[in-house]
């Protein structure tokens, strides 16, 4: 029961489902109108989100990876180069586009984290689960305060998760949420959004 309820988690609160999330609440936080909001997030799920998630699918179908979340270090190399490759295309196409400036602070971030991380797989492995959480957790914390802050109840479960069906250390899901979150805050403050919005 343990172990399904860890995958239920894990496979609920995964990387591509979060971003999918974020990238909508953001695109409607930012945009002046709904259908700029939907342009956005349509812009940024196609570049950023659908192409990894389609290339991870066809790896797990063809055995090229292990499980769409369960996969060794050593096979998240090519996956770190095409989502750094998409994020640079996504960053380029939004800037060219004048995208809000959310958008920008928030995949500028989502960039630098995946590179660091990249650099990181090289050596040792972290958690994208917690990252990715607690990147969320951090932007809307920024955006929304103790409100936003509510969301950190989603970190501890998934920590769980990822310890309980043994695909992490706590080193490496603490380390995945504390890298995450301080880029995050760093990329933010660059951008002048840390204490201007409410």
């Amino acid at each position: 029961m343990r172990k399904r309820l860890a995958k239920l988690i894990s496979n609920i609160l995964n990387p591509f489902l979060v971003s999918f999330a974020v990238i909508i609440l953001l695109s409607f936080e930012s945009a002046s109108s709904t259908s700029e909001a939907l342009k956005w997030s349509l812009i940024s799920i196609a570049l950023s989100v659908l192409p990894v998630f389609t290339v991870v699918v066809y790896l797990v179908r063809n055995q090229k990876l292990d499980g769409i979340f369960v996969n060794p270090r050593r096979q998240r190399n090519e996956i770190y180069l095409l989502a750094s490759a998409c994020g640079v295309v996504d960053c380029a196409v939004l800037y060219y586009l004048g995208a809000p400036i959310l958008l920008m602070a928030t995949f500028i971030a989502g960039l630098a984290a995946i590179v660091t991380f990249m650099g990181i797989n090289l050596l040792w492995k972290i958690s994208l689960h917690t990252a990715f959480i607690a990147a969320s957790v951090t932007v809307l914390t920024i955006l929304y305060g103790a409100t936003g802050a509510l969301t950190a109840v989603l970190l501890p479960p998934v920590a769980w998760a990822r310890l309980e069906m043994k695909l992490h250390s706590p080193a490496q899901v603490a380390s995945g949420a504390l890298l995450a979150a301080v880029i995050v805050v760093f990329v933010f403050h660059l951008f002048g959004l840390i204490g201007t919005r409410a």
